[in-house]
């Protein structure tokens, strides 16, 4: 049994057959960078949030949680930097016609050449077998010392150019370095320019009365603008955090890469309010605690990364992204942040009220400083399916399943009787009843039981039981294991807790 690569592509594909996400819009061929969530995708959806809150939240003495409205005062991201800094530089390519996000072409152009370090280093690895020692390789090859020079004068240059705004010489860097269009492949660009994300909207019964509003375009403003509300009801001592699961919205012109980046979307965000002076060790904490959180669920060493920001944003004195291993490159998922006090601190200039904390173990007020970690629902759903989905061949047949670990698979356990006849069907019906009491199951009759067997592999179910005439004689059933395919006989009576062993961290 073997594992063959797969693509984005084959995800896509395989996430509109089996119910996870469509096309939004898809009668009316679509809205570009929007989806919908199907019957499964809706429950893996709701079963990583939920295992996101009870280790955030419910699981830490240190940390409530809080749902803010998606419509605040405009005030707000005046005070936040939003109108004013929140900006992605673009450029066009007058061939194609087509709009991309300066940053993002020279980042795809750095992510070529480490591509093309790593060829590198497997051939050398192919050549000298057991011996071959990668540190000193890249400090003696010619070759991959370019490579590694290039990208550090291209990533410097590029900080640099967005930190001072200098979109000329951004513009003339990514010409210098031979970007080209990839629809057009040509280096055909227009002057770069300033395009602010979000989207605005009025609210008010009467056109000319109405007010001018935006759609979030990030969950934590909500929580800063209520630190003192939840500090007091929640009688909380700092250090403690505010958790929140909830929509955002940006207007992206380059939205791709399926649900990694769409103009709608979901945050899970917690702010960390601590002493000031005390940052950097919480910043550290966190950093561990989260990338820990990662491997828990399932995701290996090979696919995860930590990314220290070079060019930090406005509020930050420190920032890393955790990054996983997309099909198209590693990319962020989980950003954790130190935003000092900035935050808190712009909100009570703008509205001469103090956000302060008394800490009576001090006997002094103080503006706390912050520690933010914010990972992308949508981003860390696509994750699970990469991590997830596999193709194996099984006496030369192809067998696709996904992987998802169980605590978070859409139906825990599918009961399939093994014919349509014979009592099956409605002793099966019993042990659902039964088993759908503590776990999320799925009933099936229809096609053969191997046809079945595929197709919950491809849903994910971690588990399968099957009734067969046996059962009718001694209570017992055929318990099914996804990733093994193994089967056990087992008693009825004790599924509940072998079931409840295996579907739990």
């Amino acid at each position: 049994m073997s594992k063959l690569s797969v693509d984005l592509k084959k995800i896509i594909s395989h996430s509109k057959e089996y119910g996870y996400i469509f096309p939004s819009s898809e009668i009316y061929d679509g809205l570009s960078a929007c989806y919908d969530y199907g019957p499964f995708g809706v429950e893996l959806k709701r079963n990583i949030k939920d295992y996101w809150w009870r280790s955030m939240v419910k699981s830490r003495l240190d940390v409530v949680g809080l749902d803010s409205s998606i419509f605040m005062h405009p005030g707000i991201w005046k005070a936040s930097g939003h109108v004013d800094a929140f900006n992605d530089p673009l450029i066009d390519n007058k061939d194609s016609k087509k709009r991309y996000r300066a940053d993002q072409l020279i980042e795809s152009y750095i992510e070529k050449l480490n591509s093309k370090i790593e060829k590198e280093v497997k051939k050398a690895h192919k050549r000298f077998g057991d011996k071959f020692d990668k540190d000193q390789f890249l400090q003696t090859s010619v070759r991959a010392q370019d490579y590694l020079n290039t990208i550090t004068k291209t990533t410097k240059l590029m900080n640099q150019y967005l930190i001072e705004e200098d979109y000329g010489s951004l513009k003339k860097l990514i010409e210098e370095i031979g970007i080209v269009c990839p629809v057009s492949g040509t280096k055909n660009w227009t002057d770069i320019r300033k395009f602010n994300l979000m989207f605005s909207t009025k609210i008010g019964s009467v056109a000319d009365q109405a007010t001018d509003l935006y759609l979030r375009p990030e969950t934590a403003q909500g929580i800063f603008v209520n630190f003192l509300n939840v500090q007091k009801t929640a009688r909380m001592k700092v250090p403690f955090g505010i958790a929140q699961i909830g929509k955002a919205f940006r207007n992206e012109i380059i939205a791709r890469q399926f649900i990694f980046r769409m103009r709608e979307f979901e945050q899970m965000e917690m702010q960390f309010f601590v002493r000031p002076g005390e940052e950097m060790k919480w910043f550290d904490y966190w950093k561990k605690e989260r990338i820990k959180w990662h491997k828990k669920i399932g995701f290996s060493e090979n696919v995860l990364k930590f990314h220290d920001h070079e060019n930090l944003a406005h509020y930050a004195n420190a920032a890393t992204d955790i990054e996983f291993k997309y099909p198209f490159g590693f990319k962020e998922l989980e950003g954790i942040h130190s935003r000092t006090d900035f935050d808190l601190r712009s909100h009570e200039k703008h509205t001469n009220k103090k956000l302060q904390y008394f800490d009576s173990e001090l006997g002094e007020s103080y503006t706390p400083y912050v520690i933010e970690t914010s990972i992308g629902l949508d981003r860390m759903f696509l994750a699970v399916l990469c991590q997830s989905y596999t193709e194996e061949l099984v006496k030369e047949n192809t067998r696709i399943v996904l992987k998802i670990p169980p605590i978070l698979a859409p139906i825990k356990v599918a009961i399939l009787p093994l014919l349509k006849k014979d009592n099956l069907p409605e002793k099966s019906k019993d042990i659902y009843n039964k088993l759908n009491n503590f776990f999320s199951c799925y009933y099936e009759e229809k096609d053969s039981i191997g046809k079945r067997y595929r197709r919950q592999d491809a849903l994910g179910t971690p588990f399968c039981v099957t009734v067969d005439h046996e059962t009718l004689d001694n209570n017992s059933v055929t318990l099914r294991n996804r990733d093994t395919m193994d089967q056990v006989r087992i008693s009825i009576d004790d599924l509940i807790i072998q079931l409840n062993n295996k579907l739990s961290f």
